[in-house]
């Protein structure tokens, strides 16, 4: 886990001093070791930071250069798969004569060498995003992951490329411009995030994941258009699998992603440098810790973080199951005041606006665990692999008994949905709970009511989808001159071909909202204390594998994960796990009505808003206000607005 940087600038001026300017905003991904090296004759320069997992030894530095001399590459990620790989080559004879150490690094650039770009990629297991200088050809590669856990962000400021693990690099460049993209502002408002390949800037892309482009850089007409290529699709993945689906008996099943699993786990779980993982005590970080576990002679080393407010506490669910692995276990009980503390520094830590409020907790816990340990194992994915979000138990259900109903019936029902306040609602839950099946033990069951509300006259389920998955769901009308660009949301051509409605959600938010979000959440919070996140339930044999299983070993007597449940239940009681999903967040509504109220009315005064120039403000201070006096939870609405305010303030 690194960071690295790199301008191509065929006006030939002090580039060292350039791109060690950009290598300097990167310090957090890789406070170890730097390195720069530049081509003078050509006017390329990379720079790298190195947070050492792998190799400790000089021998890991980069940027590195190939044996043969004519490729020079800076990676960000782990080969996960390097010792086969390497094995490989010696096998193939194409090895060098002597392997300077034992670093992925060097695996990787030896297989690009010698394989060639799409066959080392295809061959690779791991997280990466890596840019490639071909000395001779005078061609830079530059490629990210399949499931887009690394960053790497590319553009151009007229005859100049820059390139970055993260915008702070290429903001470093003396002439960068920096020109807000009012477009991508109004992804932001629907999304919470930027998806790729747009970003907040003008002319800088994010390279989507499991892509590759080719830079020629001696024919810059043509290097400025080049457009990425694919390797791996996750709707190809998607298509065999259910073309080719696991037709053995459920224990089989079982037994084959528990196999899956532990060698996934496994591999990730090499280091040389001190390991653990989050845990939550739900499904995925559980599954995880167990695995992990499982394959370790010394106690596993866990994290986790408490609220003391009631509804967003799952410490005590992650206690036992620690004790029950025997885990050694970290917990931190999280005072308001700590997580306000953080709010500062987020438009620094995420270097574009992002606005998914449980960044907060996860960087608390990054934090904790880096007073420990370097590298630390996520649960993300089980969710979008396995169908555990609630929408994929509901929205069949929900959409087939709406189209049953006469359009006068759906506004009729909609408008009782809103004849309560969320707060009203929440209230109306919390005293019937005694009396409600435990199916309907939901979290924040005002804010859902509100959202169906706002779903009963869509016309179709993509629709149905889409506005489950809004924040602001008429973006265009809230950012002053925004246009919403297209994205696989409004281009059909681009959706998975799947055989349900519930497997399509599931393909979808795989490749948006994990990847654009809950990934983008992870890394910038993990490097922002300075430590490494991996993902294996990412590794893309888990995923292949997961798109084999039918779906009704994911989705189960109105349960979802039921398969990644049946191997977790090999290892821990079920009577530990079985709970209401909770997702990992903060009290962000009451916040912003009580502690977070003044810098909030301060980013949002309306005469602020009225100069900047970017939103419409009546909506928005007529939700704020809404807001204050708890007639409606527009808590998620808000704080992509202030993500983007604090954001804008930085700038100046």
């Amino acid at each position: 886990m690194c960071g690295f940087s790199g301008i191509f600038q065929s006006r030939i001026g002090d580039l060292t001093a350039i791109v060690n300017r950009m290598n300097d905003a990167l310090t957090h991904r890789g406070p170890d070791d730097r390195g720069v090296w530049v081509d003078e004759n050509v006017g390329l320069a990379l720079g790298h930071r190195r947070l050492a997992i792998v190799d400790l030894s000089e021998a890991g530095r980069q940027p590195m250069h190939s044996s043969c001399g004519r490729f020079v590459i800076v990676f960000n990620g782990e080969i996960y798969n390097h010792r086969e790989l390497k094995q490989k080559l010696e096998d193939e004879g194409l090895s060098p004569v002597a392997w300077r150490g034992h670093s992925d690094t060097e695996v990787l650039l030896e297989g690009l060498v010698s394989w060639g770009v799409e066959k080392t990629l295809q061959a690779s297991v791991g997280m990466f995003a890596f840019a490639l200088w071909d000395r001779q050809e005078q061609v830079l590669t530059l490629a990210r992951d399949r499931m887009g856990e690394k960053p790497l962000y590319y553009g151009w400021q007229g005859d100049a490329l820059l390139l970055g693990s993260e915008l702070k690099a290429i903001k470093a460049f003396p002439q960068f411009t920096g020109e807000v993209d009012r477009n991508a502002l109004t992804l932001l408002l629907r999304h919470n995030c930027i998806p790729a390949p747009y970003s907040i800037y003008k002319g800088i892309a994010k390279l989507e994941p499991g892509h590759y482009v080719i830079l020629t850089l001696n024919n810059l007409p043509a290097a400025k258009i080049a457009v990425p290529q694919s390797y791996w699709r996750l709707n190809d993945a998607v298509a065999r699998g259910i073309a080719q689906p696991f037709e053995g008996t459920a224990s089989q099943a079982t037994d084959l992603l528990d196999a899956q699993l532990r060698s996934s786990i496994g591999q990730q779980m090499l280091a040389d440098v001190p390991l653990g993982a989050f845990l939550s005590g739900g499904v995925d970080s559980s599954a995880v810790v167990a695995l992990m576990q499982a394959q370790s002679a010394q106690p596993i080393r866990t994290f986790t973080i408490g609220f003391d407010e009631g509804g967003y506490d799952e410490a005590v669910h992650a206690k036992a199951v620690s004790q029950h692995l025997g885990t050694q276990h970290t917990e931190l009980y999280v005072r308001p005041e700590d997580a306000l503390a953080v709010i500062p520094r987020l438009p620094s830590m995420y270097c574009e606006p992002f606005s998914d409020s449980s960044q907060i907790p996860t960087f608390l816990v990054s934090q904790l665990a880096s007073k420990q340990l370097k590298v630390v194992l996520s649960g993300d994915g089980g969710d979008e692999l396995f169908g555990g979000y609630n929408r994929y138990l509901s929205a069949k259900k929900v959409w087939s008994k709406m189209q049953q109903l006469p359009p006068f019936a759906r506004q009729a029902s909609a408008g009782l949905l809103r004849s309560l306040s969320p707060s009203s609602w929440d209230h109306l839950f919390r005293i019937s709970k005694p009396l409600l099946p435990k199916r309907l033990h939901l979290s924040t069951p005002g804010e859902k009511a509100h959202k169906l509300a706002n779903v009963l006259t869509l016309a179709d389920g993509h629709e149905f989808y889409l506005q489950l998955n809004s924040h602001w769901t008429d973006p265009a009308s809230v950012v002053i001159d925004g246009e919403e660009p297209k994205t696989i949301f409004t281009e059909p051509s681009r959706w998975p071909q799947t055989d349900s409605f519930e497997h399509w959600m599931m393909a979808m938010d795989a490749q948006t909202y994990m990847s654009d979000d809950i990934m983008v959440k992870l890394d910038r919070a993990a490097m922002a204390a300075s430590i490494e996140g991996r993902v294996p339930l990412l590794d893309h044999r888990v995923v292949e594998l997961a798109w084999r299983m039918p779906l009704d070993l994911k989705i189960r007597n109105g349960q979802g994960k039921w398969l990644l449940r049946e191997v977790l239940y090999r290892y821990v009681p079920q009577e530990l796990i079985e709970r209401p999903k909770q997702g990992f967040g903060i009290p962000l509504g009451a916040w912003l009505r009580g502690p977070l109220r003044e810098w909030a009315e301060s980013l949002l005064n309306e005469a602020r808003l009225r100069q900047e120039g970017y939103f419409h403000p009546e909506r928005i201070r007529h939700m704020w206000q809404e807001h204050l006096e708890g007639r409606g939870n527009w808590q998620s609405h808000l704080w992509t607005i202030l993500m983007f305010q604090a954001w804008l303030e930085e700038q100046a």
